[in-house]
């Protein structure tokens, strides 16, 4: 079950984090995998892990948010049957403090990042009619979160993408679904914590863990699981969904 042979799978983001788990666990299925990241040093990290496992990765250097660049990495692929945009960032700030130049930078990547990625990834799906489109969107997109006014309102609008590329693109064989993660231990936690509360890493690490019901974060392998399920021939009758997987962030908390 779950095999991704002979498929060839683009993630975005895929340097850390859940990205990374999720071209690690698509490579181990049997997937070419291909990894879109601006950092290229933590990227070629990803491919060589996958390469010493036996696996298939090839590393594209981009900035998601450039049109004309991602359009430029896309000709480079010779098919695409999975996107997973994965690539993002955070702010804290509410909608008095939140500067507009942090409004439009986490809308770039946010937002016309993902939407960069499926207007290169869609001509191709198209003309195979097939192919599967996965988001990350977040329980933000659900609640109100505090201080995450920039970051909620790019959320929301990968929520309603999904909706939209799904209906648009139905009778092409295409599906588009997205996820809902809680928070994850991701490095990016692990970078916030230390610059924002230094010396108290650990007491901070352990407050932010326990606001979840669940009582900890995630790891990013068990978002990939889920990514994996959605992107497979299993998760064929779905699309147009969005998956909370936020250890009882929504339904228990409110």
């Amino acid at each position: 079950m779950f095999s991704l042979k002979n498929k060839t799978a683009v993630i975005t983001g895929a340097g850390s984090g859940i990205g990374k788990a999720t071209a690690l666990l698509f490579a181990e299925q049997g997937a070419i995998v291909h990894i879109i990241d601006l950092n290229k040093i933590e990227a070629e990290a990803t491919a060589k892990e996958i390469i010493n496992l036996n696996g298939s990765a090839i590393v594209h250097e981009c900035n998601v948010s450039t049109q004309e660049k991602v359009i430029e990495v896309f000709k480079t692929i010779d098919t695409v049957d999975i996107l997973v945009n994965s690539a993002g960032i955070s702010h804290i700030g509410n909608a008095e403090n939140t500067r507009e130049r942090d409004f439009d930078r986490l809308y770039n990547v946010n937002v016309k990042g993902v939407y960069n990625c499926i207007h290169a990834a869609l001509p191709v799906m198209k003309n195979k009619r097939a192919g599967v489109i996965l988001n990350l969107a977040s329980v933000a997109n659900h609640v109100g979160l505090a201080d995450r006014f920039a970051y909620s309102m790019t959320k929301g609008a990968v929520y309603a993408m999904t909706l939209s590329v799904a209906r648009d693109f139905l009778n092409y064989g295409i599906r588009c679904n997205c996820i809902s993660p809680a928070r994850v231990h991701t490095p990016f936690v692990d970078g916030f914590i230390k610059k924002n509360y230094p010396g108290q890493e650990k007491e901070m690490f352990e407050k932010l863990s326990k606001t979840q019901p669940i009582g900890r974060m995630a790891k990013p392998h068990e978002i990939a699981w889920l990514i994996l399920y959605l992107c497979s021939d299993e998760a064929s009758f779905i699309t147009g969904c969005d998956y909370p997987i936020d250890g009882g962030s929504i339904k228990i908390n409110n």
